[in-house]
């Protein structure tokens, strides 16, 4: 029932419904289809059973709620996150891999993030997506504590710069340079740039470099410091 109280974990509950239109894997499809095209909010137990042309209580055969879709959902794109095969020997490459990886699904679905921010109940491929990130840093340090301390400080640098590119992408690389543009020829701007008070900030805008960045160098810079707490050579 759509009201019912649920019952563990999506997982791990079976697989109602005979209709083959009407399956799970057929909901969670749906559901990430309309999440990427038209962000998270879009997505409902009616929206869905529209695509599909089914009945909005049919789908509660399948699920529970509609955070059953969600956790769903984002575990479906967490197996994009894995790296194929065995991870490389060398801890570098082997979060260079996934951390690319990372980023690459955060900006093929960007409402991954902000449904990680909902605490979704984690499901298989974000275990292994953990498992493979802790056996990266494995080969850095044997100290839990330390493994999980290097993981979060990368994932923070990745998630920091995706979402930074999600909004360049809503926008526009030439919605950045309109917006960098039009701070320079604003009056204020210009006076208080030539004023000399902004020595080291007013080449940067002159030369449009303000929000360049680049997430290789960055990345690499961020695993140098971690290599070098760790005595790796």
């Amino acid at each position: 029932m759509a009201g019912s109280a649920r019952s563990g974990d999506v997982w791990t509950r079976p697989r109602g419904g005979r209709r083959p239109k009407l399956t799970r894997e057929a909901i969670v499809e749906s559901a990430i289809k309309i999440a990427d095209a038209e962000g998270l909010a879009a997505v409902s137990i009616r929206r869905i059973a529209s695509e599909l042309g089914v009945r909005a209580m049919s789908l509660y055969t399948h699920i529970d709620a509609k955070e059953d879709i969600f956790d769903l959902m984002y575990d479906e794109v967490a197996e994009e996150t894995l790296v194929k095969g065995d991870l490389p020997d060398d801890w570098r490459e082997a979060f260079l891999q996934i951390t690319h990886k990372e980023r690459e699904t955060g900006l093929k679905h960007p409402w991954m993030f902000e449904l990680s921010h909902r605490s979704p109940r984690v499901g298989p491929n974000g275990l292994r997506h953990a498992e493979q990130s802790l056996a990266a840093a494995a080969r850095l340090t044997d100290d839990p504590e330390s493994m999980v301390a290097i993981i979060t400080t990368v994932d923070h640098y990745m998630l920091g710069y995706t979402l930074r590119e999600q909004h360049v992408q809503e926008i526009g690389e030439n919605g950045l340079e309109r917006a960098h543009t039009s701070l320079l020829e604003r009056e204020y701007i210009r006076l208080l740039l030539e004023s000399g008070e902004f020595p080291h900030l007013k080449p940067v805008f002159e030369r449009g470099l303000y929000g360049r960045v680049d997430f290789e160098r960055g990345l690499n810079w961020l695993l140098d410091g971690i290599e070098h707490d760790y005595g790796q050579k």
